[in-house]
Parts: structure tokens; sequence; C-alpha cells
């Protein structure tokens, strides 16, 4: 018998066994066996064993560009000048004769409609508290963001009557005052006695919620709280 035919009935004995056996004893033959003229298979490759290294993501430039946006996001209060001019004035007197209130933005316009229709018969220190108070509820959470917010949100100001503002005398001194003090107020031009306060009434009522809040001053006929 050639070596050839040798070698294809050793793998024929070896592929009988190998149904009869347990894969140990199977291998046991085929390591016993001459398989010398058999080509032996290659070894499993264990993909365990190898690390997965992610390929780096690429950027998307067009996702890393910011959402346009179609409207400019409006403000609801005006900016106050980046500096301020110094203020030269002894007194708050001779600073509201000097301010010129100029062109006055509808947020302004709220703002010394209060101080006209709440404390024009207040020293001028009384209205600028009454200023003070509007703009210190804008940066409150409690209220709303903006002057005429303030100003007219409900049950908060006497003067507003179902939602709306009476009518102001444009022509009068005490429109003038108001105005100015509006300014000097939006622009921090002179500090108020208010301080930090965020709530006020009248020396000849007791509101309830008075007993809770923090008094911080007095002017004139006007008690201010924080």
């Amino acid at each position: 018998m050639s070596r050839k035919t040798y070698s294809l009935s050793a793998v024929a004995v070896v592929a009988t066994a190998g149904l009869s056996f347990s894969s140990a004893d199977g291998a046991e033959a085929l390591a016993q066996a001459d398989t010398s003229d058999v080509a032996i298979a290659a070894p499993a490759i264990d993909q365990d064993a190898f690390e997965t290294v992610p390929l780096p993501v690429k950027a998307d430039p067009v996702a890393a560009r910011p959402a346009f946006v179609s409207r400019e996001v409006v403000q609801p209060l005006p900016e106050p000048s980046a500096k301020p001019e110094p203020v030269n004035a002894r007194s708050l007197h001779e600073l509201v004769s000097t301010v010129a209130p100029g062109e006055m933005s509808e947020q302004l316009q709220c703002l010394a409609s209060a101080v006209y229709f709440e404390a024009r018969g207040e020293p001028l220190s009384g209205q600028l508290a009454v200023a003070q108070v509007i703009i210190n509820r804008t940066e409150d959470g409690r209220f709303p963001a903006s002057y005429c917010g303030v100003v007219h949100q409900r049950a908060q100001f006497s003067f507003i009557k179902n939602g709306r503002m009476p009518q102001v005398r444009t022509s009068s001194a005490a429109w003038q005052r108001a105005k100015a003090i509006a300014r000097i107020a939006h622009e921090g031009m002179w500090e108020s006695e208010a301080a930090d306060a965020v709530f006020f009434h009248a020396n000849y009522v007791r509101p309830s919620w008075s007993h809770r809040k923090t008094r911080t001053a007095q002017i004139d006929t006007h008690i201010f709280y924080r």
C-alpha cells in the first residue's frame, strides 16, 4: 500500500473514531495517527483577546454652529449708560434741575408715570425712593422683569384702573421732575434712601404684610420695606 493510500485510510479511521468518542478522546486519537499528509486547520482566534479601539468621531461642523435666530431678542428694559457722566451736583434738587430727560423709551415712561402718580407731592428723595422700589422689583424674581410689568401688575398700584394708566399732564412741572427722577434712578446717578426696598405704603394705612417686612426708611408720608 502506498503512503498516500495509507494516509487516507488513517484519516478515515480518525473520522470514524470521532463519532464514537468524546472530544477529548478524539483529540488523543488524532495525536497518535500519522497525519503528515493532512492539512492542519489554523487555531480559532479569540476575539475577546483583542482590545477594541473606537475610531475618533469627526465633529459635524454644521451641528457645531449656533442656532440661527430669525428675530432679535427684545430686552424688556433699556440699558443704562455703560459709563454714566460724573455727578457734580451738591444735592438731588440740583441734579434734577440739570438732568435732561430727552426722548424716553416706553419703559422709562412707565417708571416716570409711577413716580408722577404715586409721589409727585412728595419731596424729591421720596420720588426717587418710589422709582428705586420699582427698579428693585424688576431684579426680584417675585415680580415682573420690566418697569411696565411692575407698574401694571395687578393690585399693586392704586392709580392703575382696570389695567389702564390715567392721563398724564405732560405740560406740568411735576411731569418734568418725574421724568428727571426716572432717568436718575435708572442710571443710578444718585443713591436712594430706600436702598433695597421692594415694598412701600402711606403712613396713614397699616397693611397686614408690613409686620412681616423689614423697614428700611420713611420719607415724608411713605414707609419703605424689604
